[in-house]
């Protein structure tokens, strides 16, 4: 009797080994729960987002020309026309995923239900293959959005990322564009470009897979530091956006010195401050 539990014991153990070396498929997910998704694995899933965390496109001052060229390129997306994957890129705080997440509102708002916003983490890159063919099937449009990418030394995320750039045998969904926002044009720091020039035994080659990464995006927004006029519209436009009664020269005067402190101007610096402000005077912003 002992013999025969143990082996039943036995079989156990090796069937759950190869449940785990070779996982059920994915359960088809219900892409009309939510109109934003943040895609996770082991498992692999798609968890809904019943509300996304995002400023209206127009509070978002200084990137007039980013605004208009992405929400061009998402509407024309959500149209079901053919579309770019967009790599914004720049300086910190200058809001490149604010304003990814506010073009997403105004398809949305335009087209109801048709575009999914799916945010996918860079260390889940290497699944992204899976992920496509979950969103291949769907009738469904989205936008994959991959939140402060960048890429180090003897890092090979980014081979996994060419899969929805450059799609493969199969082809890039036709239903699916990806918008990344990066620190870094190249998606790699410059003393590491230039390193690998010196050090390979053909520079040219040497960082041509890494660098020509970021030219298969068919779109280049850039966003640089923002001036003190835009710095003071910035927050202008939350006060008044969120009924916040202040005269000019109080907010010129504590917003430039809130900046100073900060050493830095950017819509991140201008939020930090509105959320001090309101604060100090007792206001809620919803």
């Amino acid at each position: 009797m002992k013999d025969w539990n143990g082996r039943d014991e036995l079989l156990a153990r090796i069937a759950a080994a190869l449940e785990r070396m070779s996982p059920p498929p994915v359960e088809a997910p219900d892409l009309d729960a939510a109109d934003a998704f943040v895609w996770h694995v082991d498992p692999d899933r798609l968890d809904p987002v019943p509300s996304v965390s995002r400023v209206d496109i127009n509070l978002l001052v200084g990137v007039d020309r980013a605004r208009d060229t992405l929400l061009a390129n998402t509407l024309q997306f959500a149209k079901g026309f053919p579309a770019n994957n967009v790599l914004l890129w720049g300086a910190r705080g200058m809001g490149k995923s604010s304003l990814v997440k506010a073009a997403h509102a105004e398809a949305v708002r335009a087209f109801p239900g048709r575009v999914k916003l799916v945010e996918i983490h860079r260390e889940d890159l290497p699944s992204i293959g899976r992920l496509l063919a979950i969103l291949r099937r769907s009738d469904h449009r989205f936008i994959l959005f991959c939140d402060d990418l960048s890429f180090d030394r003897d890092d090979s995320h980014y081979k996994s990322l060419k899969a929805v750039l450059d799609g493969g045998i199969e082809g890039r969904p036709a239903n699916v564009v990806l918008y990344a926002t990066s620190n870094r044009r190249h998606l790699m720091p410059r003393e590491m470009i230039e390193n690998e020039r010196q050090a390979g035994i053909n520079p040219s080659e040497a960082v041509e897979e890494k660098v020509s990464l970021s030219d298969r995006f068919g779109l280049w927004l850039g966003f640089h530091p923002s001036s003190q006029e835009n710095f003071l519209a910035m927050i202008r436009g939350y006060c008044d956006a969120y009924g916040i009664e202040i005269d000019d020269e109080t907010l010129r005067a504590e917003a430039v010195e809130w900046q100073q402190t900060r050493g830095s101007r950017s819509g991140r610096v201008a939020w930090q401050f509105i959320t001090d402000l309101a604060g100090r005077r007792g206001i809620a912003l919803d």
